[in-house]
């Protein structure tokens, strides 16, 4: 279809995994797979992510432009031959794009400037093209490459006095300018903090796809997360960031655990992370610990209260469905007596204003989908928040 017809704005939102067509995409392809759900209602969807020119620029990342739709693309693909041509035209825009950013990102580093989180982070950055690239090809050069690049992320800058971590952003965690991030601030999080490079880092190795220095990198996060865990009452928990000043104080001003308990931030997407990584470097010891804060986080109703959607950033949902993740490879016993809880917690949910992946029924839709299906995606929808 041309784009005449359409307009720009219908465009830029189709294309975007979080809250448009492409997202919504996923979720008929997810029903496609399992047989709740038709090819062609699959493929009429994909159609509407696809009606304008793709955009494949530096403004494009997993959630956003061509990656985007080569991602869904794959996961309609995948054991049934479809989309081939499409697929291989985009893999050559998503190699080059992916190409460009690890150019600037070094160059970025070899002038020794602090990155932003749009750099490195799943929404927008290198490891939400890397989650794509593990997903689509498994082992390959720009894959490697990637990892690469995220290795180089874990060590300070040279000549840094205060020693911070090389992902350590000069801005704010909203952007905006604060006295109280004047000089930048160390993120936690799935979404745009480290968590979500270490969380590549580790389904990579878990597929045998290893780099140099990837096992120091992995130790280097694993003892970052160590050094400001909080031993709370009811268990521990890690703050959603921290400053300068925390950093040289050793002690952080956050109260008690995040906001909310979620994906994005808080103790379930960090447990998830710190398990998958627990799992590559063999440390059953490391990944009990990793389980058993999660569990010690769903039986805090003070933490789970919180909880006041039902979507899959920092709803119910990716609560839900991150649970689902952690306890299929856990060690640890005890999540099945926890799931009807949490089911019921997303049931309770107000109705979402929106359609979209992250924040709206489309998203509550594929975890539900999932949890009846015992916790497991057909189509690995899943891997665009590197959750499996």
């Amino acid at each position: 279809m041309t784009t005449s017809a359409i307009e720009p704005d219908q465009i830029a939102r189709a294309q975007s995994l979080a809250h448009g067509a492409v997202g919504t995409a996923l979720l008929h392809i997810e029903r496609a797979h399992n047989g709740s759900g038709t090819w062609s209602s699959a493929h009429t969807a994909l159609s509407l992510a696809t009606r304008g020119d793709l955009t494949s620029g530096t403004a494009a990342s997993l959630y956003y432009g061509a990656p985007a739709v080569a991602f869904a693309l794959h996961a309609a693909a995948q054991g049934t031959g479809r989309y081939t041509r499409a697929l291989n035209t985009l893999d050559v825009a998503v190699t080059a794009l992916t190409r460009q950013r690890l150019e600037a990102a070094h160059r970025r580093i070899e002038n020794e400037h602090r990155p932003h989180a749009a750099e490195f982070d799943i929404f927008y950055g290198l490891t939400g093209l890397g989650a794509h690239l593990l997903r689509r090809h498994g082992d390959g050069d720009v894959q490697r490459e990637v990892l690469g690049y995220l290795v180089r992320l874990t060590h300070p800058l040279p000549g840094d006095p205060d020693r911070l971590p090389g992902w350590w952003s000069p801005a704010g965690p909203t952007h905006q300018g604060s006295t109280e991030f004047a000089d930048g601030h160390g993120n936690f999080g799935m979404a745009h903090g480290i968590t979500g490079p270490l969380a590549l880092l580790s389904l990579a190795a878990l597929s045998g796809i290893t780099v140099a220095g990837q096992h120091e990198a992995v130790s280097r996060v694993l003892t970052w997360l160590d050094t400001w865990r909080q031993d709370g009452e009811k268990g521990p928990w890690w703050p959603q960031w921290i400053t300068l000043a925390e950093h040289r104080t050793g002690r952080v001003r956050q109260a008690g655990p995040p906001p909310r308990p979620s994906w994005c931030y808080g103790t379930p997407g960090l447990a998830r992370a710190q398990q998958l990584a627990a799992r590559a470097m063999g440390d059953t010891t490391r990944q009990r610990a990793a389980e058993r804060a999660l569990l010690a986080c769903l039986d805090d109703p003070a933490q789970l209260d919180r909880v006041t959607d039902g979507g899959l950033c920092h709803g119910a949902a990716g609560v839900l469905h991150t649970t689902h993740r952690v306890a299929h490879d856990a060690l640890t016993s005890g999540f099945a007596e926890r799931l009807p809880r949490l089911r019921a917690r997303v049931h309770d949910q107000p109705p979402a204003r929106e359609k979209g992946f992250l924040d709206g029924t489309t998203g509550t839709a594929l975890a539900l989908d999932a949890d009846a299906a015992g916790g497991l995606p057909a189509s690995g929808w899943d891997t665009c928040l590197l959750l499996g």
